[in-house]
């Protein structure tokens, strides 16, 4: 977790149900610290004064502390990452699009990668965000609004086509 000024408690608490591993940095630690959350990493440069018994550091060297917690991840094959981050860049995930499923939540959404052909079910009047530059665009089951903003135009699914090797989308949370 790189931060949660913007994340509801509630869906905090969803995310933690199932005692997932905890990755954080220093300055968000202190606050999972103070909500009673158990952390398993802090991703740092610094010999900071560990908050909790049993918590180990992630040394981020040259990386940026969110390259060094993925390329950590991606060593120890897990398959999948909820990222809580209050300031995003896609650049800084790109790299890992295909090496690890991710899902980054910021301001209200849920951000992922797709690859051409995904479909997914969605309720009618559903917002869908393509936050990736791309050429062309094959959508079913979606009606455009403009150049980045897409509703699905009944219950059911939507599918995307593109010639990209994968495209960053998101969807209101």
């Amino acid at each position: 977790m790189l931060g949660l000024n913007n994340f509801p408690d509630e869906q905090l608490g969803q995310l933690l149900e199932w005692s997932p591993t905890v990755i954080t940095t220093q300055q968000t630690a202190e606050k999972l610290n103070a909500y009673g959350i158990k952390l398993d990493w802090i991703i740092t440069n610094d010999e900071n004064e560990v908050l909790q018994s049993d918590v180990k550091l992630i040394p981020a060297g040259e990386n940026t502390l969110i390259d060094a917690a993925l390329k950590y991840l991606v060593e120890l094959n897990y398959p999948a990452v909820n990222i809580i981050i209050d300031e995003l860049s896609l650049k800084d995930y790109e790299v890992f699009a295909d090496k690890i499923n991710l899902v980054i939540f910021n301001n209200g959404k849920k951000i992922y990668p797709v690859t051409s052909g995904f479909n997914k079910w969605k309720p009618s009047g559903e917002i869908i965000e393509v936050l990736s530059l791309c050429r062309e665009i094959n959508f079913t089951g979606l009606e455009k609004i403009n150049d980045q903003l897409y509703k699905t135009i009944h219950d059911g699914f939507f599918s995307l086509r593109f010639n990209e090797p994968f495209l960053f989308i998101a969807e209101e949370i």
